[in-house]
């Protein structure tokens, strides 16, 4: 008798849980799980992770750079992806932003506002931005969402 309350018990709790999302909302029509996994980078922002690593640009330094650190990030709460290459670099902004004008130009990429360029890459939009050097540091990269969203337009 007691093992058969528990078991309702815990159908009742299990039952409950589903329907419950994040922070206690009511969610009709959605699975726990599904709430899960709808969060955060997944499969689709690592393919595209990758594209934007892949691209040219980041691997052509202006002259006078040393090293080169490769970075990629996902943002889990807007799941837009950044892929770069930062450069230790003694040289001045403008002419590191000359060499990425002329570099991004000859491989497709657009001026689209300031330092900013923009490329097609992969199913959306790649945006191109260069900093620094703060500090002795270039920092040049892609950042691009599945939303196709505009960054720096």
């Amino acid at each position: 008798m007691r093992m058969h309350r528990v078991g309702k018990t815990l159908a009742a709790l299990v039952a409950a849980g589903g329907l419950l999302g994040t922070a206690g909302y009511v969610v009709v029509g959605s699975s726990a799980g599904d709430l899960l996994f709808a969060y955060g980078c997944g499969d689709a922002e690592e393919r595209l992770g990758e594209v934007l690593a892949g691209e040219s640009v980041l691997e052509v330094p202006p002259d006078g750079s040393r090293g080169g650190e490769s970075y990629q990030e996902c943002d889990d709460d807007d799941r837009f992806v950044v892929a770069g290459r930062s450069y230790a670099y003694e040289g001045s902004p403008q002419s590191a932003l000359q060499h990425y004008r002329d570099t991004a130009s000859a491989q497709g990429w657009r001026a689209v506002a300031g330092d900013c360029f923009a490329k097609s890459v992969g199913d959306t939009t790649g945006y191109l931005t260069v900093w620094g050097p703060d500090e002795g540091t270039l920092q040049v990269e892609i950042t691009a969402d599945r939303e196709d969203s505009r960054w720096c337009e």
